[in-house]
């Protein structure tokens, strides 16, 4: 029996483990069928991998990092799931499919990390390999649990590997320190075991990305609670050393390797034929090449608004070059508040936020003010795209994300300034002004995020470490409470399923 096979009717009772017990549980884990060669686990890693390409988990990076804010909104007659998340409609949330699909496929990747985690050990094979595919599922189950605690605050506990019906259900952690500390020791015990690789891997993570979501998860956790969000505020964690840890390994990703690093222009960091640039420490591993969508990817279509149904050209920087590109759905839509928002002569605005689309002769097209909806996002963009097929990725962790959490958290010291005042360069922007006190420097590293991390489904989670969401219009114009807009709430489909949470 060949590895794909064994795969299918091994991981079945994987479809069901999200607590969500109306699907059929197809078989349960077995120990004579399974993880007895690195070939078997290699194919239970990637099995692993492949819940974020899901497309309901995919989009969802937009969906829930972008869209809430007032970076995005999205057109008049896109799902009512997806208008109720745009405009801050808190009674749909427990019944909005959007959620649902998130919290459900996230609880799937975890489980099947879970398999990995306790299969792997006992396994008769290569040490080293053993440990990278270890390293790769405890870095999963973290990745999972990290973006699950961002959005619903308080979640179930699924510490080990579900293999019968009456362990589906689970509690809920604690408090925040309970829900954080899985996060926090299982970056910790990845870093341990993998590898920095000397490429690249498309869509796999090593040892750099370990560290630098740690990175990510101590930042969260010290600006949450020093700026008084809810839950965070009642954490046992103390700030300076949360700041400190995040600082600690973001220095790591900065300074211990070289595989990872800034791309010298913005351009190269989103051309789709680089997936192994430098900037590029986690990302989404789909090619257009890909049989089904997940295997490929539709994102560029999502920014880009519909013009024609045919062929459009966009210009490259600032020089005369053209790609080709198709154009799209219009399903998420830059904010014109936003979009003006750049400084004038922010590079991040004119080479990749398009105003203008051109014919093959290089000649206009359509234009915002004008015949184009709205200025769109192009670092999504294709020019090998075949039909509706691309292989455009979600940018997961990027090497200019952790330069700046490196710079929040250390503070205003000559590497912060370094890092940052290259970011700006690059975007051909001034340097920030020397000798910013601690709270000044970091608010201006925060201002910074919001147009360098733009569309890549970050800017809402900023938004909920600071404490800010209480500032943006829908919530302001719905009145919302503090307890309706700091978490999203867990799914009432989970919770019928779940004994634990009624």
């Amino acid at each position: 029996m060949n590895t794909k096979i064994k795969l299918v009717i091994f991981f079945s009772i994987a479809l069901f483990t999200a607590c969500n017990l109306d699907e059929y549980p197809y078989g349960f884990y077995s120990e004579d069928n399974f993880f007895k060669t690195a070939e078997d686990a290699e194919a239970a890693v990637n099995y692993a991998y492949g819940t974020l390409n899901y497309l309901e988990y995919s989009r969802s990076i937009f969906f829930l990092g972008d869209m809430p804010t007032e970076m995005l909104t999205t057109k008049s007659d896109a799902s009512v799931h997806n208008q109720d998340l745009n405009n801050w409609k808190v009674i749909n949330f427990k019944t909005n499919e959007t959620l649902e699909n998130f919290f459900k496929y996230a609880y799937i990747g975890i489980n099947r990390a879970n398999a990995v985690i306790k299969k792997v050990p006992d396994a008769d094979f290569d040490t080293k390999l053993k440990n990278q595919y270890l390293g790769e599922a405890y870095f999963l189950r973290a990745w999972n649990y990290f973006n699950l605690v961002r959005n619903f605050g308080l979640v179930p506990m699924h510490y080990s590997l579900v293999e019968t019906l009456e362990q589906t259900s689970a509690g809920l952690a604690a408090d925040m320190d309970e829900a954080w500390g899985i996060i926090f020791t299982d970056c910790r015990k990845a870093i341990e075991l993998l590898p920095v690789y000397e490429q690249p891997k498309i869509g796999r993570a090593d040892r750099v990305a370990a560290q630098s979501l740690l990175a990510k998860a101590y930042l969260y956790v010290a600006s949450a609670k020093e700026n008084n969000v809810l839950l965070y505020r009642d954490m046992k964690r103390d700030v300076t050393q949360m700041y400190d840890s995040a600082a600690y390994f973001a220095n790591e990703v900065i300074t211990k390797q070289n595989t990872y690093g800034f791309e010298d222009n913005l351009l190269s960091i989103y051309d789709v034929e680089n997936p192994r640039g430098k900037e590029k420490i986690f990302i989404m591993g789909m090619d257009r090449t890909g049989q089904t969508e997940g295997e490929y990817s539709k994102i560029s279509k999502m920014f880009i608004p519909y013009i024609d149904g045919a062929t459009i050209y966009l210009k490259q920087g600032d020089t005369d070059e053209f790609i080709p590109s198709h154009d799209g759905w219009g399903e998420y839509r830059t904010e014109i508040d936003f979009y003006n928002a750049y400084d004038a002569n922010d590079r991040r605005k004119n080479h990749l936020i398009v105003n203008k689309v051109y014919d093959a002769n290089g000649q206009v097209k359509s234009e915002y003010p004008g015949d184009l909806l709205y200025p769109f996002c192009r670092k999504y963009i294709d020019p090998e795209f075949e039909g509706d097929k691309t292989s455009t990725r979600p940018f997961l962790i990027r090497y200019s994300d952790i330069a700046l959490i490196y710079a929040e958290a250390a503070g205003p010291n000559d590497l912060s300034y370094n890092l940052v005042n290259y970011i700006r360069s690059r975007a051909g922007l001034g340097n920030l002004r020397p000798g910013l006190s601690t709270a000044d420097f970091r608010n201006e590293v925060r201002k910074e995020r919001k147009f360098e991390m733009a569309f890549e489904g970050d800017y809402m989670y900023d938004l909920r470490r600071y404490n800010k969401i209480v500032e943006i219009k829908e919530v302001v114009d719905a009145g919302l409470t503090e307890n309706q807009y700091t978490f999203y709430p867990i799914p009432q489909a989970e919770i019928n399923l779940n004994g634990e949470l009624r």
